[in-house]
């Protein structure tokens, strides 16, 4: 812990010689610092020079001091600084060492010419030689410096902050150490598993991602490989839909890759993935009384759901709602398609042939949906479909924030990249940043699944 430095007890100032008074930390006269240079010994009134014993003298108001000789043993005025030494002795108030009588002097010099071992300022250098160590008194507890890894790792129970890359954030988010808001583990996320992968951002618009998906591959009892994605997008109007739609990826995920292995056919563990996703986010609407009482007029959570499973030559796709999946073949000379149909009063308008589709979206009712998961839900009735494309491509699985700025199946297949079906991370990045540039008005997720060369004699499209 670090102290006050002691005030010397002296009686005139070292500097302008004006009186002092007992106590007097600073001249008032020229503003000196009486605590940086101590008074000098009163019984040694005048400068030991060469060895010579200290004899009577005059006293320290009478010494001679243009004449005075200085450490060096040469006689000349004394450097002229407000905090200069005083006269034989050095910084602390103790008396030099006396010179050996047969040092060599330098020769004279003009006065107020300077050595090599003055500087202008007047403060010397040619110090008496000092230990190459000092004994240092052991800081006390609270003032010992912090450990040089200040910096927390991620892996020691604790995120590192994104702003200042030092302090540790806490349970609401924020640095501790600059207070910076951190991002939320939701605002983006990536995911790859096998040759499935996912990308699911915030947006531009949105405080915060409503959005979820679930990706994974398995293997079905004959040993072929299985890919499953699941995307759900929360409804804003209704309560904590962030919540429905990450409840409802993961029931669903968790539905697909434990009945596949199974034996169940695809396009019905698509179906009970559906239900299963559903019970997930009706059991969201478990609210104790008290909350019921305080936001009485509040939805239950909700959410819609759209999924797909690729197995060997097979597509099987599920969905409530308005989210979609694309078929986007590798020759793209092909015709793609869009593989489902929205449950929104625009489709509603289309099917019973009482407005055109370009008529129908440009409506400003056009989003609104008739189907979705929740406990407010009318009545749930999963969609699902199987295909067996005959070539090779790629199934891509969005919602409305990729859909909305590439509407058309042909729109989606320019937006997709050639190399979709290699490099599925890289293309689901791609479409997100293409919906970002293109506004990014609401959550974008999207989920690409790339399908195989089929087996010679598979089905079409």
């Amino acid at each position: 812990m670090s102290q006050m430095p002691q005030q010397a007890a002296v009686s005139k100032c070292p500097s302008c010689e004006e009186p002092l008074e007992p106590g007097d930390r600073f001249c008032g006269a020229c503003g000196y610092d009486l605590s940086v240079v101590p008074a000098p010994p009163e019984d040694s009134p005048t400068v030991v020079m060469n060895g010579a014993a200290p004899g009577p003298g005059p006293a320290r108001d009478e010494v001679d001091w243009p004449t005075a000789r200085d450490s060096d043993g040469q006689g000349r005025p004394a450097p002229v600084h407000a905090a200069a030494e005083l006269p034989g002795t050095d910084s602390g108030g103790s008396p030099l060492p006396p010179q050996e009588p047969s040092a060599p002097e330098e020769p004279a010099r003009e006065p107020g010419r300077e050595s090599a071992q003055e500087h202008s300022s007047g403060v010397r250098l040619d110090r008496p030689s000092e230990p190459d160590e000092y004994p240092l008194q052991a800081p006390a507890p609270r003032s010992a410096p912090e450990p040089a890894a200040a910096a927390p790792a991620a892996g020691a129970g604790g995120k590192v902050c994104v702003a200042c890359r030092a302090g540790r954030v806490d349970r609401d988010g924020y640095c501790e150490n600059c207070g910076h808001a951190q991002p939320r583990e939701r605002d983006h996320m990536e995911q790859e598993s096998g040759p499935v992968a996912a990308v699911s951002d915030r947006g531009l618009r949105h405080h915060r991602n409503e959005d979820a998906f679930s990706v994974g591959c398995t293997a079905l009892p004959d040993g072929a490989p299985a890919t499953v994605a699941i995307v759900c997008d929360g409804v804003s109007s209704a309560t904590r839909p962030d919540d429905a739609s990450l409840a409802a990826s993961r029931a669903a995920g968790e539905s697909l890759l434990g009945a596949l292995p199974r034996g169940t056919h695809p396009q019905q563990a698509m179906h009970d993935a559906i239900l299963a996703a559903s019970h997930a986010v009706n059991a969201l609407a478990a609210e104790p009384a008290t909350a019921r009482e305080q936001a009485p007029h509040q939805n239950a959570p909700a959410c819609t759901l759209v999924g797909a499973v690729v197995t060997a030559g097979l597509l099987v796709v599920g969905w409530v709602g308005d989210s979609r999946v694309y078929w986007v073949p590798a020759d793209r000379a092909t015709p793609p398609a869009r593989l489902t149909e929205d449950d929104s009063w625009a489709a509603q308008m289309v099917a019973a042939g009482l407005m055109s589709e370009a008529e129908a979206y440009a409506d400003e009712r056009a989003h609104a949906i008739t189907g979705w998961l929740g406990a407010d839900a009318y009545e749930l009735e999963p969609h699902t479909a199987s295909f067996k494309p005959d070539r090779p491509g790629v199934v891509v699985v969005c919602t409305d924030g990729l859909w909305n700025y590439a509407e058309s199946a042909q729109e989606m297949a320019e937006a997709t990249p050639l190399d979709a079906a290699v490099r599925p991370l890289h293309s689901a990045r791609v479409l997100v940043g293409h919906a970002l540039d293109g506004g990014g008005h609401d959550n974008v997720t999207v989920a690409l699944l790339p399908f195989p060369a089929p087996p010679q004699g598979a089905g079409s499209a």
